[in-house]
């Protein structure tokens, strides 16, 4: 009994010792902290025989004629970059034609001139090619949420954050109310009619209807009942269609209708992607149009369709550009120029917010091939918005969506 008690001690001891040795092992593997790098002198340069001298790594340092010592990265830092004159694809010069917080920018009827809001002071300017700055109007309106321009640019709907809607000409001065449930307009080409959504409180009430510039002769088009929000008035150049409306297909198609003034049976067609946004070229053959998907991480991708008569849904193709239709605009029939992101998070389609903050460059594209190139890159970083061409293509205008600040770029 005496000898089974020391053996179950004996026993004990070892396993405390083996675990206290173990346990030891670990905090000095991982938790005992590093020891401190014991300082060398560094050593003398010397030459071997048939060897280059021993020398130290290198600072980075530039010494100037005074002597004195600079770091090389400040240096390159503090070279200007030269910035082209006029768009070429490389860094391009911008110039602020206004300093105004402003939106609602359009060219004016006269193809030079752009008319736009002044947020700081509430009325309608316009400013001349040659910086020349204008009132509209000495007419103020307050709070302005969406402009919406005739073609010939001489009246334009104005619409309010508490529903009031108005058409107001700068010509003659001349203000036209309009029912407060009326939303989503956009003029016909002539600009003497005018597209939008009828929204009663009953949704059997809804109707997609055109009226008269003045807002008179309304005329009920398509019932809308519930699915207004997949319904987009668009007024085709060609005057062959007022709005399209799209249905989904499957989780990343849907199919896009036309809808035009006289019940007539267009053809469709399909769009690969959600988030339906759409442009039309300016002779209403064909259309731009920015949707997003799985394929692509949910951001915005361009796509450009025939539709136009029988030749509706044809020679679909993507132009591989990561924006939205609403970041371009079209020079010619076939030339479009975008403003596109330099690096798009994934979810952007979703989220648009989340390319506030992203630098964008101009890109030039030929609609009929498909080719697209780098036009300009700014120095500054800019978040281009409501892009507009000026006529013969001389100049780009954009507002940078942080400031408001209208910008130009020489494109000739």
């Amino acid at each position: 009994m005496f000898e089974e008690k020391y053996k179950k001690i004996l026993l004990i001891t070892i396993f405390v010792i083996i675990t206290i040795f173990f346990g030891y092992l670990l905090y000095k593997l991982f938790f005992a902290p590093a020891k401190e790098p014991v300082a060398t002198t560094p050593k003398a340069t010397t030459t071997e025989t048939g060897g280059f001298p021993y020398a130290d790594t290198g600072k980075g340092q530039i010494i100037t004629e005074e002597g004195e010592v600079q770091p090389l990265k400040e240096i390159v830092d503090k070279i200007p970059a030269k910035e082209s004159a006029i768009a070429n694809g490389n860094l391009t010069q911008t110039t602020e034609i206004s300093k105004a917080n402003s939106f609602g920018s359009a060219l004016s009827g006269n193809g030079s001139s752009i008319n736009y809001y002044n947020k700081n002071d509430n009325k309608f300017y316009t400013i001349s090619k040659n910086n020349e700055i204008t009132e509209l109007s000495n007419k103020q309106f307050y709070n302005v949420e969406k402009v919406t321009w005739a073609p010939n640019k001489n009246k334009a709907i104005i619409e309010y954050p508490d529903g009031a809607n108005i058409i107001y000409n700068f010509e003659t001065e001349k203000q036209i109310t309009l029912p407060a449930h009326w939303k989503n307009f956009d003029f016909s080409s002539t600009g003497d009619e005018i597209v939008m959504k009828s929204m009663g409180l009953d949704p059997e009430n809804r109707w997609l209807a055109i009226t008269n510039e003045d807002g008179s002769k309304v005329q009920a088009i398509e019932s809308l009942g519930a699915k207004d929000a997949t319904v987009y008035p668009s007024w085709s150049p060609n005057n062959q269609s007022v709005a399209m409306y799209t249905e989904g297909k499957d989780f990343d198609r849907q199919e896009v209708f036309f809808v035009g003034l006289n019940n007539e049976n267009f053809k469709s067609t399909i769009v690969e992607g959600r988030g339906f946004e759409p442009k039309w070229q300016p002779d209403g053959k064909r259309l731009l149009y920015s949707v997003y998907s799985n394929k692509n991480n949910m951001k915005p991708n361009l796509w450009i369709v025939d539709a136009q008569g029988e030749d509706i849904g044809q020679n679909r193709k993507s132009l591989n550009l990561e924006t939205w239709a609403n970041k371009c605009s079209f020079g010619s029939a076939d030339t479009l120029y975008c403003a596109v992101p330099e690096n798009l998070p994934e979810g952007a389609g979703l989220f648009p917010e989340l390319a506030e903050n992203t630098r964008d460059r101009l890109y030039k594209i030929d609609t009929k091939t498909g080719i697209k190139k780098l036009l300009a890159t700014t120095k500054e970083s800019y978040n281009m918005t409501n892009l507009i061409i000026s006529e013969n293509e001389y100049n780009l205008y954009f507002t940078d969506q942080t400031t408001g600040i209208i910008h130009k770029i020489k494109l000739k």
